[in-house]
């Protein structure tokens, strides 16, 4: 684990800080791209699934 951590201190030390703010912009934008696609198709999949429960004979 300090392996790793170590790796990622000296990455984010290595770059210079306007780089370093572009990274986490960039990551904060896919991760709510994912977050949205994701409730969308939970959404969609919940549809289908009472759609599939309502053509179910009683």
């Amino acid at each position: 684990m300090s392996f790793l951590r170590g790796r990622v201190w000296r990455f984010l030390t290595s770059e210079d800080g306007p780089t370093t703010v572009e990274y986490a912009v960039m990551l904060a934008l896919i991760v709510m791209a994912c977050f949205a696609t994701i409730q969308t198709l939970g959404i969609t999949v919940n549809g289908l699934f009472e759609e599939a429960r309502d053509n179910m004979p009683d």
